[in-house]
């Protein structure tokens, strides 16, 4: 199969053995701003007049043709084109034979928008980190130094309070340490699924139950489970934590009544809700037509998610109006839905506010299909 090199996503450029450009493709020109046509057959220098960040002409410095004859090319870098554009540039030393002269010099280019993004993404997530761990850690140190040097001082009631707050305090920095470690696992492709017989209603029941002991009033949640749901087979903890997020979103962040519904689907392409804009009836969604699913929605009262903002709930650091939090809690429940193979949407209530809702395909073991 022929492959056309103006199909790739990447710039690249050929140059042959007197190093005149023989193939210049759509991409390079994207990149160099220089027209395939004016660049091929002239001299690779004059095609991609390269410079190192130190001003140095790249080619003199590397001397394809006339370097050491052990160099087969170069790994990627950062170099910059004429204006200062910069460009991630390898390249590939084509021999006849070992230490033999090059027959031809293959460059490849990408831009670094993608590399810039990326960048930005972990300076972000290491401010976050630092300014979140900063707040607990600090009060931890304060209060058990305190505790060390005055112990005699306090009576019981104060040294349960500080023990109190020092446990609070705890406990949130390992909840950060938890959500790193699962974004981290999202980001990679790692995060393990492992899948139990799963009784959905129960979860929902017992997470409005721990609102309730915390001392919400019962007129603050409906739930509306159905009577045929299938057996689920998913992971409890991680379902647990999508659960969490989004009654805790719900409670604290809406208003009114915080509904929570329960229904079986057909197959993930049919929610129970058919023509939910971005809904699991969407194509794309989980397994295949006819499998069994559950859908979970959560909604409330609230002011709601304003219509600009709605494509960018689910992305790291999304706080929307609101301060306080990490902003990574609704990107991590969105990685353990789509590890289950579900999807999960968010629109507005028609009552105002928000609604989530997820889908989760039964995913049975094969042994009971």
């Amino acid at each position: 199969m022929d492959v056309n090199p103006d199909d790739l996503p990447d710039g690249l450029v050929v140059a042959d053995a007197d190093g005149a450009v023989v193939c210049f493709n759509a991409a390079a020109a994207r990149l160099t701003g220089r027209e395939p046509g004016e660049a091929l057959g002239s001299p690779l220098p004059a095609v991609l007049p390269l410079e190192d960040l130190d001003g140095r002409r790249w080619w003199q410095l590397t001397d394809p043709y006339g370097g050491l004859a052990i160099s087969n090319g170069h790994p990627e870098r950062n170099l910059l084109l004429p204006g200062g554009h910069e460009v991630l540039v390898s390249a590939r030393y084509v021999r006849a034979r070992a230490r033999g002269p090059v027959r031809r010099v293959v460059v490849t280019l990408r831009g670094t928008e993608a590399r810039r993004r990326t960048e930005r993404s972990h300076a972000e997530l290491i401010a976050t980190v630092a300014h979140e761990l900063r707040s607990p850690l600090t009060s931890v140190k304060g209060f058990t130094a305190t505790l060390l040097a005055k112990w005699e001082r306090f009576t019981d009631d104060q040294k349960r309070l500080m023990l109190q707050t020092v446990d609070a305090d705890a406990g949130r920095v390992t909840r950060l340490i938890a959500e790193l470690l699962d974004i981290s696992r999202i980001d990679s492709g790692r995060l393990e699924v492992r899948r139990q017989r799963l009784d959905i209603a129960r979860a929902v029941r017992r997470h409005v139950g721990a609102h309730l002991a915390a001392g919400e009033p019962d007129s603050r949640f409906a739930v509306d489970i159905a009577a045929d749901l299938p057996d689920l087979w998913a992971d409890p903890d991680k379902i647990d934590q999508v659960l969490g997020n989004l009654l805790e979103n719900a409670v604290r962040h809406g208003e009114g009544t915080v509904t929570i519904e329960v229904r079986s689907a057909s197959s993930p392409r049919d929610p129970g809700t058919p023509g939910t804009p971005g809904g699991a009836g969407e194509p794309g969604g989980p397994g295949e037509p006819g499998e069994k699913a559950t859908t979970v929605t959560v909604s409330d009262e609230g002011p709601g998610i304003p219509e600009e903002s709605m494509s960018r709930v689910f992305t790291r650091f999304w706080r929307g109006s609101r301060r306080g939090g990490t902003g990574l809690g609704l990107y991590i429940v969105k990685g353990i839905v789509e590890a289950h193979g579900g999807v999960i949407t968010v629109e507005r209530a028609p009552v105002g506010g928000a609604r989530f809702r997820f889908t989760l395909p039964v995913g049975a073991p094969a042994f009971l299909a």
